[in-house]
């Protein structure tokens, strides 16, 4: 009867706290999911294919973070609309911002990105950091390229790209 007692007070003390976001997440795809994919996970998400706003710890094979979110996702590719932390898979994509690091053979961020891309192939709209890897692109650069082809497109020297293609920079390149 003690025991009844005790879990029961327990279950209503737990019962009675103030709601917050969910620790933990588990999905098989974004639908088939224990929290819905509009729910903020504060913690850790698991998944095959996965996709909630979230300040976490994302680990899957395909992880996907919508709104402003934050943490480390590792997984064989990583999308995010706005993104804050580290981001390492095979593929990297962000579509409005990113602010960290994005390691993977292909970075791709079609917004605004300050941090660090390393790849065998980055591109990036709008990007203040460094680039490294075989291929770097970004339209608007503040910062520095390094790899085998390095393009910025606000860099003077490619003023007439791509009607003539102008001198490249194998090794580095930047732009201030």
């Amino acid at each position: 009867m003690k025991k009844l007692i005790i879990l029961s007070a327990v279950a209503v003390g737990v019962y009675s706290l103030p709601a917050a976001e969910p620790f933990f997440q588990a999905s098989l795809t974004p639908d088939i999911a224990i929290h819905s994919k509009t729910t903020q996970i504060d913690g850790i998400c698991l998944s095959i294919w996965g996709e909630n706003p979230q300040h976490a710890f994302a680990l899957g094979f395909v992880n996907g973070s919508t709104g402003d979110s934050i943490g480390f996702s590792l997984g064989l590719v990583n999308y995010a609309e706005g993104y804050t932390g580290f981001s390492y898979g095979l593929v990297n994509i962000s579509s409005r911002y990113f602010s960290g690091v994005q390691m993977g053979y292909v970075n791709v961020s079609s917004g605004t990105f300050v941090g660090v891309q390393d790849g065998w192939v980055n591109i990036a709209e709008d990007f203040t950091g460094l680039q490294y890897g075989l291929i770097n692109y970004a339209k608007n650069l503040r910062g520095v390229q390094i790899g085998i082809v390095n393009i910025a497109r606000n860099n003077p020297w490619f003023k007439e790209f791509p009607d003539k293609l102008a001198t490249g920079f194998p090794i580095v390149n930047w732009s201030f």
